[in-house]
C-alpha cells in the first residue's frame, strides 16, 4: 500500500510538472494602444482567429482605431482575395466579430492569455501601466511590450510575473512587416518564450529571437547605420544626398539613410540614441548628433512636419 500511494504521489507530481512546463496556447488577446502599432497587432491577430479586445483611453480614439482597422481589411482583401469577393467579405466580417475595444484596461484583463502594450515610448508610463495590470490579470497572463528601443527587463520589474514576461516588438506597417523580434530577459521563462515564439507564428509573423539588449536586432544595427550617416555629413564627407544614393544603388536599400530618417521621425531617432547614450555613455555607436538635436529643437521632424533633413510639399 506504502509503494502504491509512492507510486500515486510521484505520478500526480509527474503530471503537476509537465503541466507546468506545457506552453500556453494563446487564445485571448489584450493590446493596450489603438495607435498605428497597436491597431495594427489586433487587426493580425483578430484575422488569425484570436479573441482580441483593443484598449484605449476614450472612445473617439478607439472608433478611429476600428475605422482605420476596416480600411487595412479591405486593402488586405483586394489582394488576398482578389477573384472572390464574397469570401474577402466573410473575412472582414470574421475578423471583426473576432475584434471589441475597451476603455478600461483593468476590467477586460482578467480574462486574457496575452496582453500586448503598445503605448507612448516612456518607461514610467509604461512601467505604471504592467504595475496596475499586474494586480487584474490571472496568474497565467503573459505580459508583452512592443516597443523598439526601451529595455524588457526593466518593465518585467515593475510586476509580479517576470518569468511571464517578454517583448514582442512588430514592425510598422503590422499588417504587411513580416518579422517580429520575440525578446528574451535573463527572467523570461521557456514556456513563455516558446508561446510568444508560437503566437508569433499564428498570426503570420515571422519571429526571430533575441536577447534584451539596446535595439534588439534590427534597431541595433539600423540605428547606429543612420547616425553614422548623419555624421559623414556633419563632417562634410559627403552631401545628404549623395549618401542616399549611394546606399540604395550601392547596397540596394530601398530608402537612403536621411530619406529613412526623415520617415521613422527625427524625434523618435533622437529618443533613442539618448536613450542609448544615457546607458553607454562611453559607446560612440550612442553618441549625440549636434546636426539632429538642432533640426529636433526647430521642431522640423521629418515628413510629418513637414521638413527634416528634406523639405516636403
Amino acid at each position: 500500500m506504502a509503494f502504491a500511494t509512492r507510486h500515486f504521489v510521484r505520478a500526480a507530481s509527474s503530471a503537476a510538472a509537465m503541466a507546468a512546463a506545457k506552453k500556453l496556447i494563446i487564445k485571448h488577446v489584450t493590446v493596450i494602444g489603438g495607435g498605428l502599432m497597436g491597431a495594427g497587432i489586433a487587426q493580425v491577430a483578430a484575422a488569425s482567429g484570436h479573441t482580441v479586445v483593443l484598449v484605449d483611453q476614450s472612445d473617439e480614439i478607439l472608433k478611429k482605431s476600428t475605422k482605420g482597422i476596416e480600411e487595412s481589411l479591405k486593402r488586405v482583401t483586394k489582394k488576398k482575395f482578389a477573384d472572390k469577393p464574397e469570401a474577402g467579405a466573410e473575412f472582414i466580417e470574421k475578423t471583426l466579430k473576432n475584434l471589441t475595444t475597451s476603455t478600461d484596461a483593468a476590467a477586460v484583463v482578467h480574462s486574457t492569455d496575452l496582453v500586448i502594450e503598445a503605448i507612448v515610448e516612456n518607461l514610467e508610463v509604461k512601467n505604471e501601466l504592467f504595475k496596475r495590470l499586474d494586480k487584474f490579470a490571472p496568474e497565467h497572463t503573459i505580459f508583452a511590450s512592443n516597443t523598439s528601443s526601451l529595455q524588457i527587463t526593466n518593465m518585467a520589474n515593475s510586476t509580479t510575473r517576470q518569468d511571464r514576461f517578454g517583448g514582442l516588438h512588430f514592425f510598422n506597417p503590422v499588417p504587411m512587416m513580416k518579422l517580429v523580434e520575440v525578446i528574451k530577459t535573463p527572467m523570461t521563462s521557456q514556456k513563455t518564450f516558446e508561446s510568444l515564439m508560437d503566437f508569433s507564428k499564428a498570426v503570420g509573423k515571422s519571429p526571430v529571437s533575441c536577447k534584451d539588449t539596446p535595439g534588439f536586432i534590427v534597431n541595433r544595427l539600423l540605428v547606429p547605420y543612420m547616425m553614422e550617416a548623419v555624421r559623414l555629413f556633419e563632417r562634410g564627407d559627403a552631401s545628404k544626398e549623395d549618401i542616399d544614393v549611394a546606399m540604395k544603388l550601392g547596397a540596394g536599400y530601398p530608402m537612403g539613410p536621411f530619406e529613412l530618417l526623415d520617415y521613422v521621425g527625427l524625434d523618435t531617432s533622437k529618443y533613442i540614441i539618448d536613450g542609448w547614450h544615457s546607458l553607454e555613455p562611453n559607446n560612440p555607436l550612442f553618441a549625440p548628433s549636434p546636426l539632429l538635436n538642432k533640426l529636433v529643437a526647430e521642431k522640423k521632424l521629418g515628413k510629418k512636419t513637414g521638413e527634416g533633413f528634406y523639405k516636403y510639399k
